[in-house]
């Protein structure tokens, strides 16, 4: 009896001890259960290689295509004015008209000087010419001759002289009539009628300033236009070999797009300075008068395009202390950090010639929750889109 009384208790106690390690190995599963990251739900979009068109913003200026000062250039009193100020006016219009008395007759002393001198001039040919049979007789001196000679050369300038002088008295006439030398709008006249004007003075009677079509010069960093001249050369930009690079304009008062292009015509070929930039000239049509000289706009430069680029939304992109640029993608459910490079900005992408793959899942919603290597469940947002 006591031996199956003890055999019943040890039974029991081998059934405890089995049940506390079952319980106890539970437990350690229950425990480690919680260690293991859950993957992280964040929102990606599908990177596609494209060709992408580059386009610089820079900063500009408009100019005046001609802008004409018209100063007099003889002496005299002011009879007429002859043009509505503000208005416009064609090359070679008349202007102004400066009294011409004083000219006229000037040409006309100048014109009786001429036909004296040209009497004097006729009479020592001829006297000459009597000289020539006579000298090879010796009927009259060497000297006579010579004389003859030089009366006729002396004659023969003094013709010439007096033709000049007949010359300069018709341009000093011309010049009483003050003539547009370009086509153009025309500022307020500084000068009314009876006013004395003198020739070459500092002060300008009015301003000519032809508006169409107008220039444009805009500034862009010289290490920026450097690199993508090697861009050019080396081929990993294209799209510039014909040299016309075409240029939209914002209009910095509005904030409105001009609605015609222009055209790059030159860069500078030196360097600011003070700020490190280089000037490019645009030239832009502008028929209706809309751009005036002295506004300030941004010149949008078309500089060729970059093939196998992607554009990656700016919100993706992180720095680090030192400036360099990465992204997390999703590659076998975790995160992974890749260095890119990026040329510029378009929009609200970054324009991004290496680093990433075509295919790659970008993670755009959820960076502040992950980090290299964490586990994540991605949930496309939307497939990134080409932009020219």
């Amino acid at each position: 009896m006591r031996s199956c009384l003890k055999f019943a208790g040890m039974a029991a106690l081998a059934l405890m001890v089995a049940a506390c390690s079952e319980q106890k190995e539970g437990g350690e599963q229950q425990a480690a259960a919680p260690q293991q990251q859950p993957a992280t739900p964040v929102g990606t979009v599908t990177l596609e290689a494209q060709t992408v068109g580059l386009v610089e913003e820079m900063p500009g200026r408009t100019i005046a295509f001609r802008q004409a000062d018209i100063r007099p250039q003889v002496d005299g009193i002011i009879k007429e004015r002859n043009f509505t100020e503000g208005g416009f006016v064609e090359a070679g219009q008349q202007l102004y008209m400066i009294d011409q008395d004083v000219y006229l007759a000037k040409v006309d002393a100048a014109q009786a000087e001429l036909a004296r001198q040209n009497a004097t001039y006729e009479q020592a040919v001829k006297t000459r010419k009597r000289y020539d049979p006579l000298i090879k007789s010796q009927a009259v001196s060497q000297q006579t001759y010579d004389d003859a000679v030089a009366a006729e050369a002396q004659g023969r300038a003094s013709v010439a002289a007096a033709r000049a002088e007949l010359e300069q008295a018709r341009i000093d006439l011309a010049y009483t009539t003050v003539t547009a030398p370009i086509s153009g709008r025309i500022g307020s006249s500084d000068y009314t009628e009876g006013a004395l004007v003198t020739a070459n003075q500092s002060a300008k009677l009015t301003t000519i300033t032809q508006l169409d079509p107008i220039y444009v010069d805009v500034t862009q960093a010289g290490g920026r236009l450097l690199k993508i001249k090697q861009a050019i050369a080396n081929g990993r930009i294209k799209g510039v070999e014909n040299g016309q690079v075409e240029v939209s304009l914002i209009i910095d008062s509005t904030g409105a797009e001009y609605p015609h292009k222009g055209t790059l015509q030159f860069s500078d070929v030196t360097v600011n300075e003070t700020t490190g930039t280089i000037r490019l000239r645009v030239v832009f049509p502008n028929p209706d008068g809309t751009l005036l000289p002295g506004m300030f706009v941004r010149g949008q430069v078309r500089q060729g395009h970059l093939e196998g680029a992607f554009l990656v939304p700016q919100k993706a992109v992180m720095r680090r202390p030192d400036g360099s640029a990465y992204v997390y993608v999703v590659a076998d459910g975790k995160v992974v950090s890749k260095d890119v490079t990026i040329e510029q900005s378009q929009g609200q992408n970054w324009l991004v010639s290496a680093g990433v793959e075509d295919g790659d899942q970008l993670i755009v919603d959820g960076l502040q929750r992950v980090g290299p290597g964490a586990p994540v469940a991605a949930q496309p947002v939307e497939t990134a889109k080409a932009a020219e």
